[in-house]
C-alpha cells in the first residue's frame, strides 16, 4: 500500500509524529490515488497538487525539527468547493460561478493551513448547496461509495465520497439543512454539523447564512474532534476509550416526526442501534416534542427566502445554467414576504426556547439520521417528482437540528447507508463528541 493510504486523520497524524510517515509521501500517495481513480473527475472538481506539495514539504521540515503545529500537522484534507481558495477556482457546484477565482482563502481554510493541514483539492457538490441528494447534472454527480447506482447525498457530496473511498483522510463540508450529515450517513462515515457561529463563514459561498455552518466529515469521531479543533472550534475533547462513557447517560429518543414514515432499513437499523446503546448502559427515554413539528412547518418561510434574497438576481440573469429542480427550489422563496419571514423567525426563536427547556438535563437527543436510503440516481435524474419527494424526506430529520440551532453528530448505525444522529445543546460540541466516541464503539 502507498504510504498512509487507508489511515484516518488522527492515525496519520500519530504516524507523522512518530516518524513512521513522511508528510510528503503521504500527500503524494493521496494525489496519486486520486489521479488513478476511475471516478475521480466526478468526486474532485479540481486537485491542488502544487499547494499540497508545498504545504507537505513545510510539514516535513517541522516534523524533522520537532516543531509540529498540532496533531494533524501534515495530514491532507479535501474541501467542499464553496470554501474560497486563493488563486484557485471556487465555483460552488454551479455554472453560474464558472471561472470564479477568489483572492484569499476562507477563514477556516486559513486556520487549517496555519496548523499544518495540507489542501488536496476541492470536491464536487450540489449547485449552491441547495439539495440533500447530491444530484448535479450541471457539473458532476459523485458516485455513492457504497452503491454506485444510488445518489451520494448532498450537498457536500464529493467530500463524503472522497473520505469513504479513501481519497482523503478527512474532508470539510458545510451544512445548512443536512449537507454534512446526509453524505456522511449514506457513505458510511462520521459527520458533524456545528452550532451556528462556532466556526467563521468568511470566504464560504453562502446559501442561507442564518443556517449555514461548517463541519468535519471523517472516518471516526476522534478524527472529527481533532479536525474541529484545527478549524478553530476549541480544544479537542478527551475521548475516553470504551463504552463505559455511556453508563448512566440519559439519551432521549425523539418521537415527534423523526420516526414517521421510516423506510424499512433505517427503521430496523435504528431499533438495533438503540438496543446496543441501552446494552452499553445508556438510559433511553421517549421524547414527544411538539415544537419540532411546529419548527419544521416554518421551513418554507425561512430557508428558501433567504437563499433567494442572495441568489435570485444571479439565477434570473442566466436561469438555463441551473438544473431546473434546484432552480425551482430557489424560486419558491420569492413568494415569501419579508413580513412572513420575520414572523417565522420570531416563532422559531420561541420554539427553540421551548425545546431547550424540554431537553434540559439530557445528555443528547437521538434519532435516525435519515428516514430513507439514498435514492436511485437514474430515476432521480429522470423523474422530477421523485427527486422532490426524496429530497424532502431525506432532509426532514437533519433539518431539525438546523432549525433548532443545535450541533448534531451522525454515526454509522451498522447496516450500509444508515445512521444514528445525536443532537446536543448549542455550543455543546465537546460533550457531544465525547459522548459520540462512546456511542461509536457501541454501534460498531
Amino acid at each position: 500500500m502507498a504510504a498512509g493510504l487507508g489511515l484516518g486523520a488522527a492515525a496519520a497524524g500519530r504516524a507523522i509524529a512518530a516518524g513512521r510517515l513522511d508528510p510528503v509521501d503521504l500527500a503524494e500517495s493521496f494525489l496519486a490515488a486520486i489521479a488513478a481513480h476511475p471516478e475521480a473527475a466526478r468526486i474532485y472538481a479540481r486537485t491542488t497538487p502544487e499547494r499540497a506539495r508545498g504545504e507537505a514539504l513545510a510539514a516535513r521540515s517541522r516534523a524533522r525539527a520537532g516543531a509540529r503545529r498540532g496533531p494533524l500537522d501534515g495530514v491532507p484534507l479535501a474541501w467542499k468547493d464553496l470554501f474560497d481558495t486563493a488563486g484557485i477556482a471556487t465555483e460552488a457546484g454551479s455554472r453560474l460561478l464558472a471561472g470564479r477565482i477568489p483572492a484569499a482563502d476562507a477563514r477556516v481554510l486559513a486556520r487549517a493551513t496555519a496548523v499544518g493541514l495540507v489542501c488536496l483539492g476541492k470536491t464536487h457538490m450540489t449547485e449552491l448547496a441547495f439539495s440533500g441528494l447530491g444530484l448535479n447534472p450541471m457539473t458532476a454527480t459523485p458516485p455513492n461509495a457504497l452503491d454506485p447506482a444510488r445518489l451520494p447525498g448532498g450537498s457536500s457530496s464529493g467530500s463524503g465520497v472522497a473520505v469513504a473511498l479513501g481519497l482523503a483522510p478527512a474532508a470539510v463540508g458545510s451544512d445548512t439543512g443536512g449537507s454534512v450529515r446526509l453524505p456522511a450517513v449514506w457513505n458510511g462515515i462520521v459527520g458533524l454539523r456545528t452550532t451556528p457561529g462556532l466556526l467563521p463563514l468568511e470566504g464560504v459561498v453562502p446559501l442561507a447564512p442564518s443556517f449555514d455552518t461548517v463541519g468535519p466529515m471523517t472516518r471516526t469521531v476522534e478524527d472529527a474532534a481533532l479536525l474541529l479543533a484545527a478549524l478553530g472550534g476549541g480544544a479537542a475533547p478527551a475521548l475516553a476509550p470504551g463504552t463505559a462513557g455511556l453508563a448512566g447517560r440519559r439519551l432521549l429518543v425523539l418521537e415527534t416526526v423523526a420516526l414517521d414514515d421510516l423506510r424499512p432499513e433505517p427503521a430496523a437499523a435504528f431499533e438495533t442501534a438503540t438496543a446496543r446503546l441501552a446494552a452499553a448502559g445508556a438510559r433511553l427515554e421517549r421524547l414527544p416534542a411538539p415544537e419540532v413539528a411546529d419548527a419544521l412547518a416554518l421551513s418554507g418561510a425561512l430557508f428558501a427566502p433567504e437563499a433567494w434574497g442572495i441568489w435570485g438576481k444571479v439565477i434570473e440573469a442566466a436561469p438555463d445554467r441551473m438544473y431546473p429542480p434546484i432552480r425551482s427550489r430557489f424560486r419558491s422563496g420569492a413568494a415569501v414576504t419579508e413580513g412572513e419571514r420575520a414572523l417565522a423567525w420570531t416563532q422559531l426563536l420561541a420554539l427553540r426556547a421551548a425545546w431547550a427547556g424540554r431537553v434540559a438535563g439530557a445528555d443528547a437527543v437521538i434519532l435516525p439520521t435519515a428516514a430513507s436510503l439514498p435514492p436511485d440516481a437514474a430515476r432521480a435524474r429522470a423523474d422530477e417528482a421523485y427527486f422532490a419527494a426524496e429530497n424532502l424526506l431525506a432532509l426532514r430529520n437533519t433539518r431539525i437540528a438546523n432549525l433548532l440551532g443545535l450541533p448534531a453528530l451522525t454515526l454509522p448505525a451498522g447496516p450500509p447507508m444508515t445512521g444514528v444522529m445525536l443532537m446536543g445543546p448549542a455550543m455543546g460540541e465537546a460533550a457531544l463528541l465525547a459522548l459520540g466516541a462512546a456511542a461509536e464503539e457501541a454501534l460498531a
